[in-house]
Parts: C-alpha cells; sequence; structure tokens
C-alpha cells in the first residue's frame, strides 16, 4: 500500500461491497427520514470502518508474514517504515500513528450509525451489534497500549454477551432520537 486511499479502495473492494449488497437484504425503514442514497453510503462506512478494524487488529500476523497494509505515507508521516512494523516493537512513534488509525476508523463507524437506524427494524440489531463489537475491536486495542504485533485484540464473551442488549437497545430506538 502507497497511500490511503488505495487502503480505502481494498476496503472497498472487500467489505464495503458487503455493506451495499446487504441493505436491500435488510430493507430500508418505510418511515426512514433519510434518502436511499445516505443510507448506502453509511452502509459502505460500516464496511469500510470494520475492515479497517480487521487490519489495524491483525497488524501482528500480517507482519509475521512479512506483509505491512497499511498506508507508506501516513507512516513516514509518523517516522515509520515497513522495517519499523515488521520488528514489531510497540514505540511511541507507532502508538501516535495508531491513535489516528483508530480515529479513522472510529469516524466511518459514527457515520455509518446514520443509516443503522434506518433499516427495517427487523434488520437493525445485528447491524448495530456489529458496529458496537467492532469498536470495541478498537477499545481493545488501546487496553493493549496498542500493541497489536504480539496481542491480540479481541473481545471477550461477557463483552459481547453485555454489549448485545445496548446493541438491541439502539435497534428498537426510534430513529428520530438518534440523530437529536
Amino acid at each position: 500500500m502507497t497511500v490511503f486511499e488505495e487502503l480505502y479502495l481494498y476496503c472497498y473492494y472487500v467489505a464495503g461491497t458487503v455493506g451495499l449488497m446487504s441493505v436491500p437484504v435488510m430493507g430500508i425503514a418505510p418511515d426512514s427520514s433519510l434518502s436511499s442514497q445516505t443510507i448506502y453510503t453509511a452502509s459502505l462506512h460500516l464496511g469500510i470502518g470494520n475492515q479497517l478494524t480487521n487490519i489495524l487488529r491483525d497488524v501482528g500476523e500480517d507482519a509475521l508474514r512479512g506483509r505491512v497494509y497499511l498506508p507508506q505515507d501516513e507512516l513516514a508521516q509518523f517516522g515509520l517504515c515497513d522495517n519499523d512494523i515488521l520488528s514489531m516493537r510497540v514505540t511511541d512513534k507507532w502508538r501516535e500513528f495508531m491513535k489516528e488509525q483508530i480515529k479513522r476508523a472510529r469516524f466511518y463507524f459514527k457515520q455509518a450509525e446514520k443509516g443503522a437506524s434506518q433499516l427495517d427494524k427487523s434488520s437493525r440489531w445485528p447491524v448495530w451489534s456489529s458496529l458496537m463489537l467492532y469498536r470495541k475491536i478498537l477499545e481493545a486495542i488501546e487496553e493493549n497500549d496498542y500493541n497489536n504485533f504480539t496481542k491480540r485484540a479481541y473481545v471477550g464473551r461477557s463483552k459481547k454477551l453485555l454489549t448485545l442488549p445496548l446493541a438491541y437497545t439502539k435497534a428498537i430506538s426510534a430513529p428520530s432520537l438518534l440523530f437529536h
């Protein structure tokens, strides 16, 4: 990868298209206050956010295979290069780089919220669950002090079980209450 635009395209092809294809299956709520284009864009953003999170979670596994799937220009902005990633050392530069990458993934998740509550009511819960659980993977990276080289960021069973009722509450909330 050279620049974020290339990584974005990868995320688009791998996961964004899944989000786009899911909208007709899940359906849009008849009382949706948003345009279908906005809902499709939100679904695309959920796919992008999920795939970016997967990439951040798997940095260590990829490094063990000699692979780096991170924007080279952004690594350079933080004084990092492929060798820094392949050496799998958490440094202050790495932490700062990761903070920016996590911020970006969270941006996509925030954009995804706009459409999640505009889907057909029966489809909202799995979408909100995905959104919230993937955010928790980002939190796990932070809790691991940005060591996504040797510590796998995951959401344990108890956190998942505690998150699902919250996702359900978001799913059944009236869409107009979520954005005001």
